[in-house]
């Protein structure tokens, strides 16, 4: 490759951050710039703009062929700068940033890790030694290093995340690579499903020419992994990586058919909830499946079409209890309260069907749907007769905002007391997310809680629409068998 590497940091950082990654980029013949962006005291004032201006300067200084590098909060100014410099920036690189900016869109819209100002505050303290996971995974890090963060770390002036990112939509012709930190909850099978969703924000993504690699670290890699890194760096100005894009016919993982035949049933739609209801008359008990997230606002089918979830609901129907099916908001990492109380008041609903025994009803959670759960386990009411949970993500993901134990299960099972609890774990699963299954139930050991686990080893993440086996099949109607037995006739 011939060109220039400018390299933007995170928030609270500056360009000391990338010194051993520009020190391999060199030996490898690459030239390197890295930006410093303007941090509190006498630059209080700064805002993104400031930042930009800081960036073009690196650009403008570079020459052609710029390669610009944006790491987390970083990408804003890398993109405002590529806006502004199409004909000398011949890739923009994602690293470890969550989202897509937008025309319009502040770093707090995008980024849910980036702590609040204070109402009327120029800047924003750093993080302590002990907060830098807010950020993002520190995986990786030694004590030494984590040292250095809290002793190098700057305020982050107020304005740099309030103000709109501006852009005219020259960006968007420049390709693009993605360096993703599973470590961190990103992965390029994860986006690639989210892509298939049909997020328009990640629609640019899909398109020829914009490649995605993947770090073994967390949101650090500069400082866990540089070598690595400044490998993934001249891959991607060479453009490799994988493509997010689907080959044409593709049928996205969760439209697949549901693993087991079972009949439709005749739905009762309310608003966003739908009840399935059994042959029998009188009041049964209810179960309420809850769909995973975050979802983009907008998908369609929406959730509660899912095959999965229909499948499952029309199951129980037929296994003559009212199943029931909703979406919720979990839109971002920061909607998980909303989310609860749009289940709460489907719940409520349900227990107010004169079809449904409002006394015995079980909730089902799905996938990143998993952190819902908690307020439930914390303190069940004596209607919660079993709480279920499939490849459940059981704590929130680092670096999404999510602070204390509310939405933390493995901290919310001290509270479950007597109530069942039946997890159906999938062995080819990500590693991120079964650890925090381990994590749950070792919680739960600790506390004499026994979790009925359903096993399901040779099975993936959303089995029911991928994995049509036997296991597979199994897997759901032992789930089924054990959480309707709670519910009883």
């Amino acid at each position: 490759m011939t060109g220039t590497f400018v390299l933007v940091p995170e928030a609270h950082t500056g360009d000391w951050v990338w010194e051993r990654v520009a020190a391999a980029l060199r030996r490898a013949g690459a030239r390197v710039c890295c930006a410093t962006l303007a941090g509190g005291g006498s630059f209080a004032s700064a805002d993104l703009e400031t930042h930009i201006a800081e960036v073009l300067r690196q650009v403008d200084a570079a020459g052609e062929r710029v390669v610009l590098v944006g790491h987390g909060y970083g990408l804003l100014p890398a993109l405002g700068a590529a806006d502004r410099r199409r004909d000398r920036v011949v890739r923009v690189v994602h690293l470890d940033a969550a989202g897509l900016p937008e025309d319009g869109d502040t770093a707090l819209d995008v980024l849910p890790a980036l702590p609040r100002p204070e109402s009327g505050a120029t800047e924003v303290p750093p993080p302590t030694r002990a907060e830098w996971h807010r950020l993002g995974s520190t995986d990786g890090l030694t004590p030494a290093v984590l040292d250095q963060l809290a002793a190098r770390a700057l305020p982050q002036p107020a304005a740099t995340l309030t103000q709109p990112l501006r852009l005219s939509g020259s960006a968007a012709r420049i390709p693009r690579t993605g360096i993703l930190c599973p470590a961190d909850g990103s992965t390029i099978d994860r986006l690639r499903w989210m892509a298939s969703l049909g997020d328009p924000r990640l629609s640019l993504l899909t398109q020829p020419g914009n490649t995605f690699l993947e770090l073994p670290t967390g949101h650090w890699p500069m400082l866990s992994e540089p070598d690595l890194l400044a490998k993934a760096l001249r891959q991607a100005a060479a453009s490799e990586g994988e493509s997010l894009a689907m080959p044409p016919g593709h049928v996205p993982d969760h439209l697949r058919p549901f693993v087991l035949e079972v009949p439709d049933r005749p739905r009762e739609r309310t608003k966003h909830v739908d009840l399935y209801l059994p042959d029998a008359q009188e009041a049964r008990p209810a179960v309420v499946f809850v769909h995973g997230g975050p979802l983009p606002a907008g998908i369609r089918p929406t959730p509660r079409d899912w095959p999965a979830l229909t499948g499952y609901a029309s199951l129980a129907a037929q296994l003559g209890r009212v199943s029931v099916t909703l979406d919720h908001r979990l839109h971002a990492p920061g909607d998980l309260e909303r989310a609860v109380e749009d289940v709460s008041a489907a719940v409520g609903l349900v227990r107010a069907h004169p079809r449904v025994d409002g006394d015995r009803v079980a909730l089902w959670f799905f996938s990143g749907g998993g952190p819902l759960a908690a307020p439930w386990l914390s303190a069940p009411p004596p209607w919660l007769r079993c709480l279920a949970a499939n490849y459940p993500l059981l704590e929130p993901l680092p670096g999404h905002g999510t602070e204390g134990d509310r939405f933390r299960p493995a901290a919310a099972v001290r509270g479950a007391g007597d109530l069942p609890v039946v997890l159906t774990r999938v062995g080819l699963e990500d590693p991120m997310l079964d650890a925090t299954v381990e994590r749950f139930l070792d919680a739960a050991g600790e506390c004499g809680i026994e979790v009925e686990v359903v096993a399901a080893p040779h099975c993936r993440h959303g089995f029911e629409t991928l994995d049509h086996t036997a296991e597979a099949r199994a897997a759901v109607r032992e789930a089924m068998r054990r959480v309707l037995g709670h519910l009883g006739v």
